[in-house]
């Protein structure tokens, strides 16, 4: 299992990169989803990239086709400490993706490393925290999505301005490494601020992020899209996690490739209320 794990010492790192320029993709009729009660491929199944397990964590699409994103470096073919993604090695475009719930394997078609490295980019927050990546769905299997994130509903939308310190977060996992204990993949928590000119957020929840969540979907108190689970935190907060911030991973997205996968809003309503059993 790939799924990374990192250390973080919390150096600064300086960086002039926004969103001061956003790239939106152009509008697209929206596919007609299955519904959430019985659908088998949903944010939070699991995906193997050439064995190794991670959690997709929305759907996107781009006119009929559908897609699931789930973290770059789980088709990395290095070390869970290399984690640069402008230098780190990753399995090339077109590897077959098995998704829990599809007919058919899915189809990687986007991976942040592999544009950062085409691109030559060298901006030290963008290699350490763009860590994204799309699955294109069979087209068969494209009847049987729905977008909303199990347990909690959403997403409503694309969070643009980060989260705030102490701000509520939610998620949900699904590492193989919890045997299947469904009680235990939706989780709760708080924002620890952003690092890396916003490219990240620290959060800590009940109960962490472990290696197979690895690219779970993160919503913010409004049920927003907020970001992908990337990194597990050793120090300096013991047991906290790194989350990629999505609007800046889809602008990076949409700036270099002409995919033009927007974001699907789920048909559940947000639950922020609901209980955890733990």
């Amino acid at each position: 299992m790939r799924s990374l794990t990192r250390l973080f010492l919390f150096a600064t790192v300086a960086s002039l990169v926004g969103l001061s320029t956003v790239h939106v993709a152009p509008a697209a009729a929206v596919p007609t989803w299955a519904p959430a009660a019985t659908a088998p491929i949903h944010p939070g199944v699991q995906t193997f990239t050439s064995g190794a397990q991670c959690t997709a964590n929305f759907v996107f699409y781009s006119d009929a086709t559908v897609y699931i994103g789930q973290a770059a470096h789980c088709a990395s073919t290095e070390a869970n400490t290399s984690t640069n993604g402008c230098t780190t090695n990753s399995l090339p475009l077109g590897t077959p993706v098995q998704v829990t719930g599809a007919s058919q394997p899915g189809t990687l078609v986007y991976s942040s490393w592999i544009t950062m490295q085409a691109l030559g980019e060298s901006d030290p927050n963008i290699c350490a925290f763009n860590d994204f990546a799309l699955v294109r769905l069979n087209g068969s299997d494209g009847t049987r999505v729905n977008p909303s994130v199990p347990y909690w509903g959403g997403p409503t939308g694309v969070n643009s301005s980060g989260a705030a310190l102490l701000s509520r977060v939610y998620s949900y996992g699904n590492s193989a490494l919890r045997l299947g204990l469904t009680p235990l993949a939706p989780k709760t928590g708080v924002s620890l601020g952003d690092i890396g000119n916003g490219w990240e957020h620290e959060v800590l929840t009940v109960t962490p992020g472990i290696p197979g969540d690895s690219g779970s979907a993160f919503l913010d108190a409004g049920g927003a899209a907020l970001g992908v689970l990337s990194t597990f935190a050793v120090a300096p907060i013991p047991l906290s996690n790194g989350v990629g911030d999505i609007a800046r991973e889809l602008n990076y997205m949409n700036s270099h490739t002409t995919l033009a996968a927007s974001l699907a809003l789920g048909t559940e309503p947000f639950r922020p209320d609901r209980l955890l059993l733990l």
